[in-house]
């Protein structure tokens, strides 16, 4: 019954999250949801609830259950750094440095920052927070190449995002965005559950010079969105 509960869960905070379902829509019933996804009206019950109680959906007697998402939302279309996006909110922001380490890359590493495999790479673990809530694990990856001091950086003065954009300016990225459930040690760091659906957003940034760091964004799916307005006419 709980993967069950949790993907339903990851379905409706990804709908939500994509834009599909915004703020005052109304969501699937319950047994909509149960046919939908093969399951008990009682374990749809459960995620809805859940998400009630999260403050993501509101139920109205005799109307339904309605969107009513109040957590703090970025853009999906422009890189900030996220003190600035905090602030900006009139929220308080902090960090905590869990490591700060030069690695030698593996396969995987080595091909997401185009470098030979056992090169040295800078790896850097944040944990950002609002209010002291956790909103983001920060696993990044970056090419020492292009940032030479970016190791001895005091994170708690700057963050990486600022520190990379003065000494290897962005000219592009790219981005994934996905619903995943977290490792142990992720919900640890955001505290959250380890059924608690979270978003993963994985992003390449390059300057002029070349492929710049690899950063995985975590996001408790619970306290975070994203989003962003498009104007056509600007194009």
């Amino acid at each position: 019954m709980a993967s069950h509960f949790v993907k339903i869960k990851s379905h409706l905070l990804v709908q939500i999250a994509n834009g599909t379902m915004q703020h005052g829509d109304k969501v699937p019933s319950e047994n909509k949801l149960a046919e939908q996804f093969s399951v008990s009206r009682m374990t749809a019950r459960r995620a809805l609830t859940d998400l009630v109680n999260e403050g993501i959906l509101l139920r109205s007697q005799g109307l339904g259950t309605f969107v009513n998402d109040q957590r703090p939302m970025s853009s999906m279309l422009e890189i900030n750094s996220i003190d600035d996006e905090v602030l900006k909110r009139g929220h308080s922001y902090s960090n905590q440095v869990i490591c700060q380490q030069k690695i030698f890359a593996n396969t995987h590493q080595a091909n997401l920052l185009g470098m030979a495999v056992g090169s040295i790479v800078y790896n850097t673990k944040i944990i950002h927070l609002e209010n002291d809530t956790p909103i983001q694990l920060e696993d990044r990856l970056v090419n020492p190449h292009y940032a030479q001091d970016y190791i001895e950086q005091d994170f708690n003065n700057t963050t990486a995002n600022r520190y990379l954009n003065q000494v290897a300016p962005l000219t592009e990225a790219d981005h994934v965005i996905e619903a995943l459930l977290p490792t142990p040690d992720i919900a640890a760091a955001l505290s959250v559950a380890i059924e608690q659906p979270c978003l993963l957003i994985s992003r390449r940034t390059f300057s002029a010079k070349g492929i710049v760091s690899f950063a995985s964004l975590y996001h408790p799916g619970n306290r975070y969105r994203l989003g962003g307005h498009l104007d056509f006419q600007a194009l």
